[in-house]
């Protein structure tokens, strides 16, 4: 009899060393695509108070670009002298891009490849992979309005529409939203699911939309997505867990073990998490005093939401509110 391997998700994770990415952008890109990478990943090193992940832009000759509303990017060095290796190369093109696909942008794609752990192609990006034959006998996708040429063009490539692909270490994205899925995912990957939650907040501001395909969400389970909700509605005066479980129409048990395989952490956790990410929002958004904050997250004293802050931080709330 065989088994299968589950893997638990993990609710917190930490990084040795940043995760090195290394954008490549070519004229024409998408802003909104680059914003949609570059923003989470931001915002997860400022929630972290780490540099958990690190960038640079190259362009393949060195020289500026323009996006497709006319935005000029200056990049920190040309492919060929991309800083090191990466473990991630980010390849985006968009508008034109039968334009740049040429015999030495294929060569320069082939040898950057090799210096990366990974190579992540987004909007019309997979259609320059192709060309260079680094997805051949991959699963991949494109820019949808791209997908029927793409299929027919490249024949060794098995194209499906998708949002976002992973085949081994060979990641593509169909465009701009799809964009920040995968790098929600990416953030999760490395830093566990409590950074994706804070950075999709930041974005969001709460739940997510409730037409939001369920894929989408770093909560697939619908309990848990209810539980979250309600958790989130109750940060003032938290609910016990038996309060929780009975408005769910659920055994506590239940609910303890939906999450736990879930989110990789008990629902008691989980809770503790959302309601000192809504008091350190609080402190670096508003003006309002320590101990409005700590009734407003469900602490008894600014004493004890000092204590959890600094467990969690690192920090006390004075100081985040200072380098907010």
């Amino acid at each position: 009899m065989q088994y299968q391997t589950i893997i638990m998700p993990e609710w917190t994770k930490t990084t040795d060393a940043p995760v090195r990415i290394t954008f490549l952008l070519f004229d024409e890109f998408s802003n909104l695509c680059l914003a949609n990478c570059l923003e989470p990943l931001r915002a997860a090193n400022t929630i972290t108070r780490a540099r958990a992940f690190d960038w640079q832009i190259v362009t393949p000759s060195g020289a500026p670009v323009l996006s497709s509303s006319g935005m000029q990017v200056m990049p920190h060095a040309a492919l060929p002298d991309m800083q090191g290796n990466a473990d991630y190369l980010f390849v985006l093109a968009s508008y034109y891009h039968e334009a740049h696909d040429s015999g030495a942008t294929r060569r320069a794609l082939r040898v950057a490849a090799r210096k990366a752990g990974a190579v992540v192609a987004l909007d019309a990006g997979p259609w320059l992979l192709a060309a260079a034959g680094l997805l051949a006998g991959r699963r991949a996708t494109v820019h949808w309005d791209l997908l029927d040429a793409f299929t027919e063009r490249f024949l060794d490539v098995e194209a499906e529409r998708a949002r976002v692909l992973r085949d081994g270490p060979w990641w593509t994205c169909a465009g701009a939203m799809s964009a920040l899925d995968l790098t929600l995912g990416l953030i999760a990957d490395h830093l566990g699911l409590a950074a994706r939650l804070d950075v999709e907040s930041l974005f969001i501001h709460g739940d997510p939309p409730v037409a939001m395909p369920r894929e989408r969400q770093a909560v697939s389970d619908p309990l848990v997505h209810r539980a979250l909700s309600l958790m989130r509605q109750n940060t003032e005066r938290p609910l016990p867990q038996s309060v929780l479980a009975r408005r769910l129409s659920c055994q506590a048990r239940t609910l303890d073990r939906r999450f736990r395989a879930t989110l990789g952490a008990p629902p008691g956790a989980v809770y503790r998490h959302l309601r000192l990410a809504a008091a350190r929002r609080m402190l670096e958004t508003t003006s309002l005093g320590i101990a409005e904050i700590a009734l407003r997250s469900g602490y008894d004293s600014p004493a004890a939401l000092t204590r959890a802050v600094r467990r969690l931080y690192g920090a006390t709330p004075s100081q985040l509110r200072a380098s907010a």
